[in-house]
């Protein structure tokens, strides 16, 4: 009886042992498998729209499936991984609920919060995945896929061209009505010198144009008013050819390029763009912090998805999922309209990419403290 009693005890052990990679080999898999169908499918639909820029501009067969579809999976895959997890931990879940494996385990006198332990390790394994993708493959990834967008799918570069403001340098600043980055030409150019509250000199031109044989700019109907001593100096002119302390690349870009730093040259991007007064900060910030708060938001997933789905239902796993999909739906719906406050009505940027994880992590806390024990 006692070697019996002892034989129990020493196979307990090893018997949560084989849950848990169960449950991780399982889990992850099934993330791969989930993974592979929504790339494919997305290549698919891709692939329709773009095949006739990529003919038209004689794309290299290479260029497509290695520059452009192979850094696409890992840009759109590590993009959308959390919810990927969740739709995952929604599957897994829900078919080991339904072959009544849950109440086993539980009835074996494994607790709940022991059951999550595999789950946890997996959202581990891939959160920490996510991290290093985020903030150092991705966008090295991203630089051979915008180039090769660049050049065969969309060959232009939106300018961020209304409304310019910029700090050149502390008290130095200049603003473009609008800016045309096609011929590299501003209107109503103003240029702004101050030391401390007091306006030392403006200048002010209708029409600027970039010379690329000089690299000078071309000031036309021109003035600039220069203050000193409570006394007013004007000069007025129809052209300047002059040096100032910026070039056309600086207006001409898309937001998305961000997306080709890694996170020590966005953080000096930033810090140059903030110098500079650049209106685009905020949605830099928010790139910044997606790259942190993203990974994160893996556990909270993982978390509602083993809640939910834990339970045996009516309707199968196909109630289960059908339940993932619509509270994803709603995940996706807070992170878009946090970011559109954060960039738009001035909210904080860390606050706006936090907000959907902390209420979702409060249901998941709650869901958690519902799950079956």
């Amino acid at each position: 009886m006692e070697e019996s009693g002892r034989s129990k005890n020493q196979t307990t052990p090893l018997m949560f042992k084989l849950i848990d990679i169960y449950i991780i080999k399982r889990f992850l898999l099934t993330f791969v498998f989930i993974l592979a169908l929504i790339m494919s499918i997305a290549i698919i639909f891709d692939v329709s729209e773009q095949i006739d820029d990529f003919i038209s501009r004689n794309a290299p067969l290479e260029g497509i499936l290695i520059d452009y579809y192979l850094n696409f999976i890992l840009f759109y895959g590590n993009l959308f991984s959390p919810l990927l997890t969740f739709l995952a931990v929604i599957f897994f879940t829900a078919q080991l609920a339904n072959r009544t494996e849950i109440v086993a385990i539980l009835s074996s006198g494994v607790s709940f919060r022991r059951f999550m332990w595999p789950y946890f390790v997996s959202a581990t394994i891939l959160a920490g995945v996510s991290f290093v993708l985020n903030n150092y493959i991705v966008p090295e990834a991203n630089k051979k896929r915008i180039a090769f967008e660049s050049t065969y799918v969309h060959p232009y570069r939106r300018s961020m061209n209304h409304g310019i403001h910029k700090q050149l340098k502390p008290g130095e600043y200049i603003y473009f009505d609008k800016f045309n980055s096609k011929n590299n030409v501003g209107y109503q150019f103003t240029l702004e010198k101050w030391e401390g509250i007091d306006l030392k000199s403006k200048l002010f031109a209708n029409y600027v144009k970039w010379d690329t044989t000089d690299s000078k700019w071309v000031l036309e109907n021109y003035y600039i008013r220069t203050y000193s001593e409570n006394r007013e100096h004007v000069v007025e002119g129809k052209r300047l050819d002059t040096t100032l302390a910026f070039t056309p690349d600086e207006f001409v870009g898309r937001i998305e390029d961000i997306q080709r730093m890694d996170v020590n040259e966005l953080d000096d991007y930033i810090a140059e763009q903030t110098l500079k007064g650049s209106s685009n900060v905020p949605y830099y910030l928010v790139e910044k912090h997606s790259r942190n708060a993203l990974p994160f938001s893996t556990y909270i997933l993982t978390v509602i998805g083993v809640a939910m789905s834990s339970r045996k239902v009516r309707g199968g796993i196909g109630a289960h999922i059908a339940a993932g999909l619509a509270l994803a739906v709603t995940y996706i719906l807070a992170m878009k309209v946090t970011t559109v406050y954060a960039t738009n009505a001035g909210l904080e940027p860390l606050v706006a990419v936090w907000i959907p994880n902390i209420l979702y992590g409060i249901l998941a806390a709650y869901l958690y403290i519902k799950a079956p024990k």
